[in-house]
């Protein structure tokens, strides 16, 4: 007998590898993995189950993968606006980093989380931060998977600016630490958290720093991740450092490989595009970032041509503090952002969308075989959306609607590994209430000790 069965789907995207879209479809699921796929009538009479779910007058999709996002982050929200890359890192998100303390970066992890996972993400891969004991147990604890890392530098300061103090240490230390936290969180929760390897940026990280753990990542079968040619600041600093572009400097160091994964990769150059390409590296496009910040990664991207190309491109959500932790959101974006700038309304169709915040982000996340599709012997993470709402209405193509005129907030139902975590739109391993209220307790102290007050005040009179 199955545990559950979601039955009745309007429209059932399997993204399965016919792409077949079911009407009237059905998931069976068993001990946390899809055991039958099909039309409701077959899957009914061959799979009883302890616990039916209706999905009628709903679009079921696979569990969505955020590719990129910083859960510290959440609470910065509003406190880096209209500024560049060098500001907005150095002036913004470095201090706001630096100030927050353990209470702090709890908070602002379960507000992220509870955003992630009632928008319709079951999987998430954290950009790397202080706290990666609390990210896993946070994400543990909510029922979802991720993959955390602690962020490494050893060079404090660069063309781009200085670190805080907290965050300097030696090329030694940042090592064995970012190895500590594989050995202890990889595996962790019954396998929904992955741990890998992190160096925050190739500007603020030697030689031996990303080498080390590239060979670390190998020696612990994990992945390592990186941001990348993500403004033209960043290109002209390590040009002006190293004496060449970012990725040619990863594959100068022999690091590119199929286990590495680069995030924004706009400003790539045409032979680093045949880097990623050769490599099999995984990339990850973040647009509302790229829109809020003007790195100008749209513009200058490639993420049709390394699509083309069958490099694994995900999307990512990125940070609060450029406003969107929603993937229904980052599809439109991405999508409307390349048709814009091409001038060419054929650029990026929805379908190419959907399997980057899908499939795509199952390779990114290097579980390329378990996420991602609704397929017999995957993992079950389903997501239900109503489409009882008016931005699903008329529904003539469930795959355009949810690109182009769906939004997170239309999320009804989430299930990861069988088990159901969010219902009738509610989280039901969360505490939503209890976490927006600790939000707004702490924000004031995090907004002094960051002393930015006076910078992200309103313009307009307040009385």
């Amino acid at each position: 007998m199955a545990d559950l069965r979601v039955e009745g789907a309007d429209w059932l995207l399997t993204l399965d590898r016919e792409r077949r879209i079911l009407r009237d479809g059905a998931v069976a699921v068993a001990d946390g993995r899809i055991v039958a796929v099909g039309k409701t009538d077959d899957i009914a009479r061959d799979h009883p189950a302890q616990r039916v779910i209706s999905a009628r007058g709903k679009v079921v999709t696979p569990g969505l993968v955020d590719s990129h996002i910083h859960t510290t982050f959440q609470m910065s929200r509003g406190l880096a606006d209209e500024v560049g890359s060098k500001r907005f890192l150095f002036e913004r998100m470095y201090p706001y980093e630096a100030a927050l303390d353990e209470a702090d970066a709890l908070a602002s992890i379960r507000l992220c989380v509870l955003e992630l996972l009632t928008n319709g993400v079951t999987t998430f891969i954290d950009a790397g931060n202080y706290q990666p004991r609390l990210t896993a147990e946070v994400a543990g604890a909510a029922g979802v998977r991720c993959v955390v890392a602690r962020s490494s530098f050893d060079v404090a300061a660069s063309a781009m600016g200085v670190l805080p103090p907290a965050f300097i240490e030696t090329t030694e230390q940042a090592l064995a630490r970012a190895e500590r936290v594989v050995e202890e969180l990889h595996g962790a929760h019954g396998g929904r958290v992955h741990a890998w390897l992190q160096f925050r940026g190739l500007n603020n990280s030697t030689d031996g720093l990303i080498v080390g753990l590239k060979r670390l990542a190998d020696r612990h079968g994990v992945g390592v991740q990186t941001h990348a040619c993500f403004a033209r600041d960043t290109r002209e600093s390590s040009q002006a450092r190293h004496g060449v572009t970012e990725i040619e400097r990863l594959e100068r160091l022999g690091v590119l490989d199929r286990n590495v994964l680069l995030v924004h990769v706009g400003w790539a150059t045409e032979a680093e595009l045949d880097l990623l390409r050769r490599h099999d590296v995984k990339c990850v496009a973040a647009p509302s970032s790229s829109l809020h910040t003007a790195y100008g990664n749209i513009r200058e991207g490639h993420v049709p041509e390394l699509l083309e190309a069958g490099v694994a491109v995900g999307l990512g959500s990125d940070h609060a503090s450029s406003g969107v932790v929603d993937l229904c959101q980052e599809m439109f974006l991405v999508a409307g952002g390349y048709k814009e700038v091409r001038t060419d309304a054929a650029v990026l169709p929805p379908e190419r969308v959907l399997e980057m915040a899908t499939v795509n982000g199952a390779r990114c996340a290097l579980r390329g075989e378990e996420l991602g599709a609704l397929e017999v012997g995957r993992r079950a993470d389903l997501v239900l959306f109503d489409t009882a709402r008016p931005e699903w209405q008329p529904l003539y193509n469930p795959v355009a609607n949810l690109v182009y005129s769906a939004t997170g907030r239309s999320v009804d139902t989430v299930i990861c590994d069988g088990r159901v975590l969010v219902e009738g739109g509610h989280a039901l391993t969360l505490d939503a209430e209890a976490i927006v209220e600790e939000a707004r307790r702490r924000a004031p102290g995090i907004l002094a000790r960051t002393k930015l007050e006076a910078l992200v005040a309103p313009r307009w009179p307040v009385s």
